[in-house]
């Protein structure tokens, strides 16, 4: 327990120090690059800090392991909307100005939506999975023709962050590797904690593991925050989300098709999709996310954990 311990101290002090770099750098190849933070955080960052996710999820797929995919993606996005979301707004309220509406958020609605249907059976088949992704890189298609319609306010990014893309690009992708090297750190001594105390596989996949692999988020959009790069926070949220739906359960379900008892994810695909329809309705026009919404959606997070932990036998 010791050395999970230690692990999981590493891997938060890993995971802060390669937020930092990862923004620097991001946010400064958007001003070298001419495009808007909002796209970089909806591409780059967001396939970035999916990573993990990605990783876990495919490692569960391999080993036959459905409980720990579904329970991964699924606690994943409720974190990134109820936690991150929440405190990114708690830091530096993030402002939309409506770019998102019709688009990535469309493209949010209907990516949480296909989940339950093609769950409603029981299975996810691999045909279902080859979708998904297709989903991914036609999003990731439409997201970077959608960015010429967004030009870049070069006036809002500091000076310090003008620099050279060769310098600019280093940074970010050092900034990348700590990232996902601390994910993976944090997430093996939060695992090797909760198997210690005896919870149950689906409960940590949704709690323990989610949490761990939405960490690069959570340091990412919380940086992003207090460098006032919000825009950039938004982005990371709503395109990690599209991404852990598309990418990373689609490459689940072509490696590994597996069975999902679809009465045991109500609550699950419950939360999530509630809490995807506050967040479309708070991005899909001009708003500022206020502080007062940003602690309701994380107070929302606090008590779906709580209620998962107050259930477990």
């Amino acid at each position: 327990m010791a050395l999970d311990l230690f692990f999981l101290t590493l891997g938060g002090a890993l995971l802060y120090f390669g937020a930092e770099w990862l923004v620097e750098g991001a946010a400064g190849m958007a001003v070298r690059l001419g495009v808007p933070p909002l796209l970089i955080g909806l591409t780059i960052v967001s396939y970035a800090t999916s990573a993990p996710e990605l990783a876990v999820s495919v490692s569960a797929a391999i080993h036959g392991d459905p409980p720990l995919v579904l329970g991964n993606v699924l606690g994943s996005n409720i974190a990134n909307i109820g936690l991150i979301l929440g405190i990114t707004a708690l830091i530096s309220p993030p402002k939309s100005d409506g770019s998102m509406a019709y688009r990535e958020l469309v493209v949010l609605f209907i990516a949480t939506l296909s989940i339950p249907l093609f769950l409603f059976n029981g299975t996810l088949e691999r045909w279902e999975g080859v979708t998904l992704l297709i989903g991914s890189v036609l999003f990731t298609w439409l997201t970077i023709r959608w960015s010429r319609s967004r030009p870049a306010d070069l006036d809002e990014v500091p000076a310090d962050e003008k620099r050279g893309k060769g310098m600019l690009m280093a940074v970010g992708v050092g900034g990348l590797v700590v990232l996902i090297v601390g994910g993976e750190v944090f997430v093996h001594g939060a695992v090797g904690l909760a198997h210690a105390w005896g919870i149950d596989k689906k409960v940590i996949g949704l709690t323990v593991v989610a949490f761990g692999t939405s960490v690069p988020e959570l340091a990412a959009s919380v940086v992003a925050a207090l460098r006032g790069h919000s825009d950039l926070a938004l982005g990371n949220v709503v395109g990690s989300n599209i991404f852990n739906l598309l990418l990373v359960l689609g490459t689940a379900a072509v490696i590994h098709p597996f069975d999902a008892a679809f009465a045991t994810m109500t609550l699950d695909l419950s939360v999530l999709g509630l809490l995807t329809l506050v967040a479309i309705a708070l991005l899909w026009k001009k708003h500022t996310l206020s502080r007062v919404q940003g602690s309701l959606l994380v107070a929302s997070y606090v008590g779906f954990i709580g209620f998962l932990v107050i259930s477990l036998p």
